[in-house]
Parts: C-alpha cells; structure tokens; sequence
C-alpha cells in the first residue's frame, strides 16, 4: 500500500504496548496503529453522525408542533 506518512511521538511504554499488541494479533506495529486509527475515525464520524441526526431531529419535532400548534390558533370548535 503506498500512502502518505504520518508520524507522532508517544511514551516509551505506549509504544511498548502497542508494538506487544500487534504481536499478539499477528500485524505489524504501523498495520495495527492504522487499523486503529481507521476504526478510531469511524466511530468519531458515526458519533457526529449520530448527533447531527439527532439535532434534525429535535429541529423537525419542533417545525411539526409549531404548524400543529398553528393549525388550531383562532379556530373555535363548531357548536
């Protein structure tokens, strides 16, 4: 895979932890550092996701009772 090269610095144990964690599932420490970071980014985007939807939500439910609320203003039951 050609990409572009990302690099950071962490703490000596989190690299040790990393890299003993990519040994254990059998990748390469810059293979388990982008599954990570890839599964990191989808569930940030899925939570932004989740909260936009959310608020248009809320926006909509408010729209509706406010034309609800409209459609009976000066109107009297007929007797």
């Amino acid at each position: 895979m050609q990409g572009t090269t990302l690099s950071f610095r962490v703490a000596g144990d989190l690299a040790e932890q990393t890299r003993s964690a990519a040994d254990i599932v059998g990748l390469r420490s810059s293979d388990y550092i982008r599954e990570a970071v890839r599964e990191k980014n989808e569930r940030v985007s899925a939570e932004r996701i989740a909260q936009l939807s959310r608020e248009l939500a809320a926006d909509h439910l408010a729209f509706n009772e406010s034309i609800e609320d409209s459609l009976t203003d000066g109107l009297d039951e007929a007797r």
